[in-house]
């Protein structure tokens, strides 16, 4: 059975229908920020009511909204809560064999300022993560660092959010851009360049804002010369790869560069005073470990590094294609009630084709880079010398710790895609294209939702991609502009993410304080993509010469 959206299913008035389309979300925020409910209850809550919406507003058949539901509950366990988990147990690991604190010891011997370690862990570390795997990975990684190193757990977490910020519209290997430019077909250079070019500013002011949140401005002029060399080294780094080397490495070119510069910096410079966010002095007397010892702490994330570069390969994946050797170990199921069934309107249709893509569940059970993940802590068992028994008693306490995390996404996923294949999302998209020219103000709200809705900015480009450019060429401004600006507004949504806030909460051992987190985070998220839609508006109309041709 053949089904078809309607985006305007309420008297054909686009602006009554997205206000029933916006109120899963206004139910979200309204759980969170003012009933102070936990996460799985309140993504229980909005994705119950997208369904109710869905059947009752949009008259999708209820076989297709089941089939939506389920398909998006069990993406969100694999891979996302698989990478989740495996990065937990491999940080758990770690603390579980003490080496933890040797490498603590030696983060700090660096230094003992906190107002840097998160500079140099959250942002440049975290962006690396980034590149390399996405998925909410680095948040879970970096936040359970910081905690680890004594900042408050909530703290770490929304601290981890802001500073994952920088990276995001480029993610995991610039698959971000490249799959919206090649389902629009424009040029992935070209939305790199511009991306490069806006996010050069926001790199630069990311550092400095996550100091003045921590100690103000006193902060920022106490740290200046460190923070400027992180910030500086990582924004023009981010610019000339995004320019002239593409979309794939920007996010770990720029980490790597940034975090050797501060690094190398640190060992001339430190700040005079000392700032600890849990208000304990610094510990100057560190015990001196042997370079060997140090180097065993540090091993497991060095293994991490390399079995994620080893997936990311080519060769590696060939490996799993039709024919290859590892074939075996992928397995498909297809939700055929849905699957190429869902027709999509104008104008949301690319080159006549308006059926959605196969809906098929994949399952590769070592294509994915939550097993990458795996192997590293498997590994780093052996180096840290954990025994099988106590390692299985970790990752028992870590899948116990994570039940209503894992619970959450699922849930947070189901609601995407009830909201994507109904047709709730396109219309609120929709919606802020009948604001005429203003329309590049809105232009990066589209993507701010859209990553708010499916955790993935990828996702938001494929989704709304399309929408951006159609509507780019009607008011004669450049798409690229506005296609940049869906993915960089992309990246000012994944702070408040569900999936995002379920991810760091879980990582830190914070489970069910999903409000609080979430309250952290909400204000500076608005604040930002407020300030992208001028950018982008200022660009449009007064600079226009600045954005790349498609």
């Amino acid at each position: 059975m053949e089904w078809h959206q309607v985006y305007a299913p309420l008297l054909g008035n686009i602006w009554l229908s997205a206000l029933v389309a916006v109120l899963p979300i206004v139910l979200f925020f309204m759980s969170l920020i003012v009933f102070k409910l936990k996460g799985h209850v309140a993504a229980f809550l909005s994705v119950a009511l997208s369904v109710v919406i869905a059947l009752v507003v949009y008259k999708m058949p209820i076989a297709m909204v089941g089939a939506s539901f389920v398909y998006g509950f069990l993406y969100g366990l694999w891979p996302i809560a698989w990478i989740i988990i495996a990065a937990i147990f491999l940080y758990k690991l770690s603390v579980k064999s003490g080496y933890f604190e040797i490498l603590k010891e030696s983060v700090q011997s660096i230094t003992p300022d906190h107002r840097i370690l998160v500079i140099l862990i959250g942002f440049c570390f975290g962006s690396f993560l980034e590149g390399a795997i996405g998925f909410g990975g680095p948040v879970a990684i970096t936040a359970a660092i910081l905690a680890g190193l004594g900042l408050n757990p909530l703290y770490a977490a929304g601290l981890c959010l802001i500073a994952n910020t920088a990276p995001v519209a480029f993610g995991a290997v610039g698959i971000p851009i490249t799959a919206m430019a090649g389902a629009v077909g424009v040029s992935a250079i070209a939305i790199s360049a511009m991306a490069g070019k806006i996010l050069f500013f926001i790199s630069l002011l990311v550092p400095f804002f996550i100091v003045f949140l921590m100690d103000g401005v006193r902060g920022i002029k106490e740290t200046f010369p460190a923070v400027f060399v992180a910030a500086f080294t990582f924004a023009l780094v981010q610019y000339l790869s995004s320019n002239y080397l593409g979309p794939e490495l920007p996010g770990i070119l720029s980490a790597i560069v940034s975090l050797v510069a501060t690094a190398v910096f640190l060992r001339f410079w430190q700040p005079k005073r000392i700032f600890r966010s849990d208000g304990k002095p610094a510990q100057n007397t560190h015990q001196q470990h042997h370079i060997c010892k140090v180097f065993v702490a540090w091993t497991p994330f060095i293994i991490l590094i390399l079995t994620i570069v080893i997936w990311t390969q080519p060769w590696f994946k060939s490996l799993f294609t039709k024919d290859g050797a590892l074939a075996f170990s992928n397995f498909y199921f297809e939700f055929e009630s849905i699957s190429q069934k869902i027709f999509k309107s104008a104008p949301f249709v690319i080159e006549g084709k308006s059926a959605t893509n196969p809906v098929i569940f994949k399952l590769p059970l070592i294509n994915t880079v939550g097993t990458s993940i795996l192997l590293a802590a498997i590994l780093s068992m052996f180096v840290l010398r954990v025994k099988a028994r106590e390692a299985v008693s970790v990752f028992g306490d870590t899948l116990k710790e994570m039940r209503y995390p894992i619970l959450t996404i699922g849930l947070v996923l189901s609601f995407a895609y009830v909201s994507n294949y109904s047709g709730i999302s396109a219309t609120m998209a929709l919606a802020l294209t009948h604001t005429g020219k203003a329309f590049t103000f809105f232009s990066p709200i589209i993507g701010w939702v859209g990553v708010f809705l499916t955790g993935s900015d990828t996702s938001s480009n494929l989704l709304f991609g399309s929408l951006q450019q159609l509507t780019a060429n009607n008011l004669k401004i450049p798409e690229i502009l506005t296609l940049t600006a869906n993915t960089v507004g992309g990246t000012l949504g994944k702070m408040i993410s569900p999936q995002s806030i379920a991810i760091a909460c879980a990582a830190v051992g914070l489970a069910g304080k999903e409000s609080d987190l979430f309250k952290f985070t909400v204000k500076y998220s608005v604040l930002f993509v407020i300030a992208m839609g001028i950018i982008i508006s200022i660009i449009a109309y007064l600079f226009p010469q600045v954005v790349p041709s498609a």
